[in-house]
């Protein structure tokens, strides 16, 4: 990177931005919805924050970098863990959220909704 990406606060913003799926670009280009930074009086960058569906999709990737292999073959109780950590992240409020994330996971939408009423269950309704 030249310019503004080798600016100290860009770095050490980039790994945050790349974890939400935004996109770091020069505050000259930024756009009336992308949010402009400023470090010391000056703008230095300007992010441009994905599409809600787009995120999601973002969230899974990284979730399968994470566990090294596609979600699909993890076993049951790490695909649970990844429900209730999508839950916890609002993936559930997007809309068709469900069917990605049962697609990404290879299970049905009914095995999800199972995954998310066994984790909102009172204590003791196992």
């Amino acid at each position: 990177m030249t310019g503004f990406g080798d600016h100290p606060f860009v770095l050490a913003v980039k790994p945050l931005v790349d974890a939400m799926g935004g996109e770091l670009i020069a505050p000259e280009r930024a756009h009336p919805d992308d949010v402009v930074l400023s470090w010391e009086g000056r703008e230095v960058l300007a992010v441009r924050l994905p599409h809600l569906s787009d995120s999601l999709d973002h969230i899974l990737a990284d979730l399968e970098r994470r566990h090294g292999r596609p979600l699909a073959e993890l076993d049951r109780k790490a695909k649970q863990s990844i429900v209730r950590t999508l839950e916890a992240r609002g993936a559930f409020t997007v809309r068709h959220g469900v069917e990605t994330v049962a697609g990404a996971l290879g299970v049905s939408r009914f095995t999800v909704y199972n995954y998310l009423n066994r984790e909102n269950a009172p204590k003791g309704e196992d």
